[in-house]
């Protein structure tokens, strides 16, 4: 949480803030209150984290209060895992509501009671088209909409019948609330919006209790107004419904006047923020779960080590604007690198290995050697690690017959293992499919610690892990989820699914340290990218994530295509 608020205190100026400042200039705002209010029906994303940050950030920066809310006003869609893992969400990306936990569903009663309200002053009715025949009475962009034959009812005719859909009496569908506004407004959201449906569905806190949910445009504002809310702050699909919003606080005896702003969006390229979408990946197995590492939602996002401070920090690069853009993925990464870089201990790990014996090393022999935790944070100290006659080189760091430009081990050449010796190739072992199995070397004994006394110097410094003392472990390398930036612009996200989204290594070999990490600590594996320890893990059997490379190699891939 001290994070958090120290990213607040610098968050850059915005139109948001321009509007709070000048609203405590002229004391129409006492103290600022906020609010997040999900929809309990599936788990947040990186789209939700800007806004969270803009909330929370924004209250705690006037010194005000953030308040979570549940929009929760459909009971067929919300289940309590949604609730729990909104919640453990925010918590983890660094802010805390405190006392101030809420639900649209504490107000069902008094929402309940400003419908009738709405009716007594002549302005909801009870109607009883069907949902196709409301859709085509609408209207459209070009046209206005029709009258419903039953808007002219007069009031008591509607309180009874509202009262009778509360107790029950009719199947779903049958009727609805409407308010009474204008069919013919050029803003649709305006031609007489649903109030109340008829669900006849257990809620998740209030069970069997109600037969009849409000909307989320009539729960929303007037929860607000019920919690003192002073700003509203949505993103730009709401813009259209802020006639309504106020139109509602207009019309009712509300407690508090709160107002409506919009921003833009977060959308990143190669990336698909529909949760509704998301949903769909998960109910198709077409990911492993909400918490997948592909996936966009902040489960997915900590279960592939992404550090929550990197995501604040993206979210304020990104900044808060009037009008939608698209941010380039490569900006999220940029801010998960920087962090990682300053802050997780490096240790070495080959994912695919090649042994080498050092035909000089004596036989049986073993050393410890001395090895830095971070370079760019020396307060971070040293560990030791191992060195003996038979090591693990990554098997890329080989080649036979090298190109020009190839620098690392090929035969007769000369390389540096890092914190340990200089080696050099004197033989390649093949099997009888004429695959190299393994690389017989000779060592220098007056290089330990990577130098030579005699100043000669060497093109490469490779990672490396002692065969007799490394640990076996699963890798999982993730790409983007999309082999394409505008996913489903052909009318079909699954057809741009990446097919290469993830490889599996199951043979790789790491240093002990690294076995020493916590389940979604994130480390550096020297030369590869930042993993993190995924909760699959048991003992034997090690499993990491990788959060992300150290360089975007998959942006050098999309390039050769």
């Amino acid at each position: 949480m001290a994070g958090a608020r120290a990213e607040t205190a610098a968050a850059g100026r915005d139109f948001i803030r321009d509007i709070i400042d000048a609203d405590l200039a002229a004391g129409r705002v006492g103290r600022v209150v906020t609010r997040f209010p999900p929809e309990p029906n599936g788990y947040l994303h990186i789209g939700h984290a800007k806004a969270i940050a803009l909330n929370f950030g924004v209250a705690e920066e006037y010194g005000g209060r953030c308040h979570l809310r549940f929009d929760d006003t459909n009971p067929t869609k919300e289940e309590q895992e949604y609730i729990d893992a909104i919640a453990r969400d925010i918590r983890w990306l660094g802010y805390d509501w405190g006392t101030h936990l809420y639900h649209a569903s504490d107000y069902f009663e008094q929402l309940y009671d400003w419908a009738e309200h709405l009716i007594r002053i002549g302005k909801a009715y009870v109607d009883d088209l069907s949902p196709e025949e409301m859709r085509a009475m609408r209207g459209g962009l070009t046209e206005p909409g029709r009258n419903s034959p039953y808007r002219a009812r007069n009031v008591a005719e509607n309180l009874d019948l509202f009262r009778r859909m509360r107790a029950g009496e009719f199947p779903n569908g049958a009727r609805v609330l409407r308010a009474k506004i204008d069919m013919a407004s050029g803003n649709i959201n305006l031609r007489d919006p649903v109030l109340y449906r008829i669900l006849h569905s257990a809620h998740p806190r209030t069970g069997t209790k109600w037969s009849i949910y409000p909307s989320y445009d009539f729960a929303h504002g007037q929860s607000d107004a019920i919690e003192g809310v002073t700003y509203s702050l949505c993103t730009l699909e709401f813009e259209d419904h802020r006639p309504l919003y106020d139109w509602f606080l207009d019309n009712l005896p509300v407690p508090s006047r709160p107002r409506q702003y919009e921003f833009a969006r977060l959308n990143i390229n190669y990336t698909v923020l529909s949760k509704r979408f998301l949903t769909e990946l998960v109910r198709q197995n077409r990911v492993k779960g909400w918490d997948d590492p592909r996936m966009p939602t902040l489960a997915g996002l900590r279960r592939r080590g992404v550090p929550p401070a990197a995501i604040r920090e993206f979210a304020r690069r990104v900044g808060v604007a009037r009008a939608n853009s698209l941010v380039d993925v490569g900006m999220f990464e940029h801010a998960v690198r920087e962090h990682l870089n300053r802050t997780a201990l490096r240790r070495m790990a080959v994912l695919r290995p090649l042994k080498i014996v050092i035909t000089n090393y004596p036989e049986g022999a073993s050393e410890e050697l001395d090895a830095v935790n971070n370079p760019e944070d020396l307060s971070a100290g040293t560990r030791r690690v191992r060195f003996g006659r038979e090591v693990y080189l990554e098997r890329e760091d080989f080649m036979e017959d090298p190109p020009k430009r190839f620098f690392r081990l090929a035969p007769g050449r000369e390389v540096r293992l890092r914190f340990a010796y200089f080696v050099c190739c004197r033989e390649v072992v093949k099997n009888t499919a004429g695959e190299i199995v393994e690389l017989r070397c000779t060592y220098d004994p007056a290089t330990r610690g990577g130098n030579a006394p005699d100043g000669r110097k060497v093109q490469a410094t490779l990672h490396w892990v002692a065969a007799a003392h490394s640990l076996p472990a699963e890798v999982r390398l993730y790409n983007p989820l999309f082999s394409r930036p505008d996913p489903g612009a052909d009318g079909d996200f699954f057809a741009d699914l990446n097919p290469n989204s993830v490889e599996i290594l199951g043979d790789a070999r790491i240093e002990p340290a690294a076995a020493e990490a916590a389940v979604g600590e994130t480390v550096q594996f020297e030369r590869q990218g930042y993993f993190c320890l995924d909760p699959d893990s048991r003992p034997g059997c090690l499993v990491f994530n990788r959060t992300i490379g150290l360089r975007d190699s998959w942006a050098k891939a999309r390039s050769d295509r």
